[in-house]
């Protein structure tokens, strides 16, 4: 008769709760700690120092690798993010057709620069390396609304519509 395998111990010992629920889903497996990082981060929005120690805890790993692994994947934030998520494409063909007079213009109308929120928490500015929509740009995002062949004052007004 097969012994049943105990929870790992810090699965119990959690603080929050949307850790403790996503690291019992994938007790016993260390390799899934990009799915867990991504899974803690859809429920927290994004992963703060505290989460990153839980998440070590949690699931028997170096903090030291957790946080590894959280800073070298760009889909992962170390800061909350504003109510609504501003991504500008700076890759080849957006960069020729000018992305960086769109983030310019962005970081001027907002008053943040990349990677910042605003001070009402409505927007947070990222600069992107592609959106897959060359055809379309210069191009950005708000959330999941694309906006092409972006001028600094359509990428202006489209902030304030939105």
């Amino acid at each position: 008769m097969k012994k049943a395998k105990p929870a790992p111990k810090a699965v119990r010992g959690a603080a929050d709760p949307a850790v403790k629920k996503v690291v019992a889903r994938h007790a016993g497996n260390k390799g899934a700690l990009i799915t867990v990082l991504q899974e803690v981060q859809a429920e927290l929005g994004y992963l703060s120092g505290q989460t990153i120690e839980q998440i070590s805890r949690a699931m028997d790993l170096p903090a030291s690798q957790v946080y590894g692994v959280a800073t070298f994947y760009t889909q992962f934030r170390l800061k909350p993010v504003g109510k609504h998520l501003m991504r500008v494409c700076h890759g080849t063909a957006c960069h020729v057709s000018g992305a960086g007079k769109i983030s310019q213009a962005l970081e001027d109308e907002l008053k943040v620069g990349d990677g910042e929120t605003t001070e009402d928490g409505k927007f947070t500015l990222e600069t992107v390396a592609c959106l897959g929509c060359c055809s379309l740009a210069p191009v950005m995002m708000i959330d999941s609304e694309t906006y092409g062949r972006l001028t600094p004052d359509s990428a202006r007004k489209a902030a304030k519509d939105f």
